[in-house]
């Protein structure tokens, strides 16, 4: 991602704008552009959105303009604008989800100052990592689609699905567990334990409990 400066603002008013269909944004450009202490010019893709109040505010960065917001990268990849945005926001949500990995799960430790144990908490953190995405994925509304899905934090799952104040009881032979009335997740954690008790293996396969497919 190229950062603001003066002289990037003035390439990017005079550059040759076109529609950008391919994309979310309004218009795209590229041109050639020699930052100043870089040895050479360097291929830049830009794109830009005509300011609206309600303009969506992606997490990656952005810079603006009076009448335009702006996103540019500074790539020395060949290919059609539109498919090197999509190779780098793909780049750019693995960033994130590598942060949150080690911020929540713990990928960034290093335990013991033996390779091989280090290597178990990886694998560990990994897993960890993995069956809360595939909790959340468990947990999905009936007919929601991979393309409708949000992407819910180790946090904020954390906080609805294992943190929760409960109470283990024991009484005539049976145990259980019962939830504050307080709780506002009631409801969702019911169907998700519904869900796992509905889990069955038939002839050495598990079989769905969700009626409909994950499809993109």
């Amino acid at each position: 991602m190229a950062r603001k400066t003066p002289r990037l603002l003035e390439e990017l008013e005079k550059a040759h704008w076109r529609p950008s269909p391919k994309t979310d944004a309004d218009e795209q450009c590229e041109f050639q552009y020699q930052p100043e202490g870089w040895g050479k010019a360097y291929r830049f893709i830009a794109l830009r959105y005509l300011k609206k109040d309600e303009t969506p505010k992606p997490q990656y960065q952005l810079f603006d303009t009076p009448k335009y917001i702006y996103r540019v990268f500074v790539t020395n990849m060949k290919g059609p604008i539109d498919l090197l945005v999509w190779v780098y926001n793909q780049r750019a949500g693995a960033e994130n989800l590598i942060k949150e990995a080690n911020n929540d799960a713990g990928l960034a430790a290093h335990p013991s100052e033996q390779w091989a144990a280090n290597c178990v908490h990886f694998q560990l953190a990994m897993l960890a990592y993995n069956l809360n995405c595939w909790l959340l994925l468990f947990n999905r509304e009936e007919k929601v689609q991979a393309n409708d899905l949000k992407h819910t934090t180790l946090v904020t799952a954390r906080l609805r699905f294992l943190f929760v104040a409960a109470k283990i009881w024991r009484h005539a032979g049976r145990v259980g567990i019962s939830y504050s009335d307080q709780y506002p997740e009631r409801g969702l954690f019911q169907r998700l334990m519904d869900r796992l008790r509905n889990i069955a293996s038939s002839q050495g396969k598990f079989q769905p409990v969700l009626a409909s497919a994950l499809r993109l």
